[in-house]
């Protein structure tokens, strides 16, 4: 938590915003942990390791736990599925709906999945960080004044509710976020 809170008026300076735009929103935050094991399997291309997705939180945190540099984990940029290799020691950070939503747009939230290898197991730790449960989600106001908004408010107990009852396909959920052109 510690690394995404000194993130976080880095974030707002960039935006051009006041430092603490985003960091009231994390007083008490929500963190949580998941471990994930891809074992071995010999017909690798007939499975799914994790299903391409964007994750609905503000930012993941990704280390991988054993040293295996397998072609495991994949983030799909411009239509093409890209290997992420992990760096010993350093965390691969996966930006989330919710920053996305945050900034309007302006940062994107990073469709991933997790692919198996046929000999190496693969073992990593996601932390998910997301704002405190009394947070709104939607757009900050300061980013929409002089722009679209893109994307719905909603209190942060009814967005969690939305995505967990959201099936986990592609950017499926942060599509559902949108706001509908007026025509």
């Amino acid at each position: 938590m510690n690394i995404v809170k000194r993130l976080l008026p880095i974030i707002a300076k960039n935006l051009g915003l006041q430092p603490d735009a985003l960091t009231d929103k994390f007083t008490d935050g929500i963190q949580s942990i998941k471990m994930n094991c891809y074992p071995p399997c010999a017909q690798a291309t007939n499975v799914v390791g994790l299903s391409p997705h964007s994750d609905a939180g503000f930012m993941t945190l990704v280390l991988q736990v054993n040293q295996v540099q397998v072609h495991g984990r994949q983030i799909r940029r411009n239509g093409t599925w890209v290997f992420v290799m992990p760096l010993d020691g350093a965390f691969v950070v996966n930006l989330g709906d919710t920053l996305r939503i945050f900034t309007n747009g302006k940062y994107k939230s990073i469709e991933h999945r997790g692919i198996v290898d046929t000999a190496k197991e693969r073992m990593s730790v996601a932390a998910f960080h997301g704002p405190n449960m009394h947070a709104k989600i939607g757009p900050l106001e300061e980013i929409v004044v002089n722009e679209v908004q893109a994307y719905k408010r909603v209190d942060h107990e009814n967005f969690r509710r939305l995505f967990f009852s959201a099936k986990l396909i592609g950017k499926s959920f942060i599509e559902q976020m949108k706001l509908k052109s007026i025509s």
